[in-house]
């Protein structure tokens, strides 16, 4: 009797040759700026009381995961926050300009209705969520978008099969969700993103292909304490 060739199918060749690469995104703790709701962009502030009460209780629930690298946002506010997951892991923090947040010109450390009072042309643009509008000064929506896209990218190629704690914005989380849901970038944001809240992306195979998926979204579970003790 013949004996039957074993056949290898192309997608289980793939299952072989793609290694499962894991981000953890986090958004930096509250800030001064955050609470008074002052556009931040490149501006920064220090976290408050209860930014650091955050930190130190996502620091806390990252403690014994299998982090492999801790990368940060260059930004004061997000160097901070990475400052307490360094301190819980172990490892050392290194830091990357592209995980940034957009550049809002002359809307940095303004309120809404002073902005609208200051610069009422440029936020009028700024309202009808062109992607391509540079605000003066700083960038538009689509530059940051890309910016934030050519890291998660090029990180991929770089440290494929690694696990890496990442500490960035509101924005950069902005750009990830619309990249993965492949959303247009002038559609207005269908999602919450809360200081210190942990996002979860693979990139592996699912589904029987290669590609990117979510595994979590925001959540906040390790603020419980915090929310009790600070009263927020």
């Amino acid at each position: 009797m013949a004996t039957r060739k074993s056949v290898t199918r192309p997608e289980e060749k793939i299952m072989t040759t793609v290694p499962t690469t894991t981000l953890m995104f986090i958004r930096h703790g509250e800030t001064e700026w955050n609470r008074a709701l002052r556009f931040q962009g490149h501006g920064d502030s220090p976290l408050t009381k209860t930014g650091r009460a955050q930190a130190r209780a996502l620091a806390d629930r990252l403690a014994d995961a299998p982090i492999d690298l801790l990368i940060s946002s260059d930004l004061g506010r997000t160097c901070e926050t990475a400052s307490f997951i360094a301190a819980t892991t172990g490892l050392a923090p290194t830091t990357d300009a592209r995980l940034r947040e957009r550049h809002y010109g002359p809307f940095e450390g303004l309120t809404i209705p002073e902005i609208e009072a200051r610069h009422p042309e440029a936020y009028a643009r700024f309202r009808t969520d062109d992607p391509d509008y540079v605000l003066p000064g700083g960038e538009s929506h689509r530059q940051h978008y890309r910016r934030n896209i050519d890291f998660f990218q090029t990180h991929l190629q770089a440290h494929a099969g690694t696990t890496a704690a990442l500490v960035a914005h509101g924005g950069v989380l902005d750009s990830l969700f619309r990249f993965l849901a492949q959303l247009p970038l002038d559609q207005p944001r269908c999602f919450l993103v809360p200081n210190t809240s942990l996002t979860i992306v693979k990139h592996g195979i699912f589904y029987g292909t290669s590609r990117w998926v979510m595994e979590t979204w925001g959540d906040v579970s390790h603020l419980k304490l915090v929310e009790r003790f600070e009263g927020l």
